[in-house]
């Protein structure tokens, strides 16, 4: 058992960058992705868990909530989280904060990746790709060391209720918006989107995917299709694909993640 577990949801491998960059600090980490039923939820042995995911609709994304009630931790053990938002923080921090009791807790804005909704640059304050990367990273090395040091955050993450409604709505929108994803002409039959999405909602049929309703969101599929050929209606042909470019697809496949 590794002394620091961090459990993390990541679509376009943003909040995998940064579950990663923390782990560098803290040393001996466990990432355990979150994506599909963690691989392990037994994290009594652990000195510090961790949760890092993005704000989804104002809340929490796909079953993270389901998943972060069946994990168990010590009592007396370290625990922290980092949300990723592009626009408000919801309350998916409030959300955990009542399931875990938080000791420390951050948040960072970054570019949107539902771009069936909005376009990525739209985050809030506005920022380029690279600045945006270069915040995550310095952010990442400030929050490892609290981490490390075990540092409490002086109030409790808010509640925010309104955006509690706002994400029960966003939830049930998937099944209807996965009638949408398309493949253009430009699908070269590679099997990325196959491979990387977490609820096998997606097969190739005849060398091109064909997609089911069980879809949890995550957008992977869109963001690393290395031709850019999977869409969600017309809206996104028009909009730029911002995967996070220190992350490849396969990583999002992996169940653990260790760094030393």
């Amino acid at each position: 058992m590794s002394e620091n577990i961090i459990y993390c949801y990541s679509g376009s491998g943003h909040c995998l960058n940064m579950a990663e960059s923390i782990a560098k600090v803290l040393g001996d980490t466990d990432i355990v992705l979150m994506r599909s039923y963690p691989a392990k939820t037994d994290a009594t042995e652990a000195k510090r868990v961790g949760f890092v995911f993005p704000c989804y609709g104002g809340g929490l994304p796909g079953d993270v909530e389901s998943y972060v009630k069946a994990i168990k931790i010590a009592p007396g053990a370290y625990k922290f989280a980092v949300e990723q938002f592009a626009g408000y923080m919801g309350c998916g921090l409030h959300k955990i904060d009542e399931i875990v009791d938080l000791d420390y807790w951050a948040t960072i804005s970054n570019h949107s990746t539902c771009i069936w909704l909005m376009p990525h640059v739209l985050t809030i304050p506005p920022t380029s790709k690279k600045t945006a990367q270069k915040r995550l990273d310095r952010t990442a090395e400030k929050v490892g060391a609290a981490v490390k040091a075990m540092e409490r955050s002086e109030k409790k993450p808010p509640k925010k209720a309104f955006f509690a409604l706002e994400s029960k709505g966003f939830s049930g929108m998937h099944a209807a918006r996965s009638k949408k994803f398309v493949a253009s002409e430009a699908c070269i039959g590679c099997g990325t989107c196959e491979k990387i999405c977490p609820r096998n909602n997606i097969q190739l049929i005849n060398g091109k995917p064909s997609f089911g309703t069980n879809c949890i969101g995550c957008l992977s599929c869109v963001q690393f299709c290395p031709k850019s050929a999977i869409d969600v209606g017309k809206i996104t042909a028009r909009r730029e694909r911002f995967p996070n470019p220190n992350v490849k697809a396969a990583d999002l496949s992996k169940k653990i993640i260790h760094i030393d």
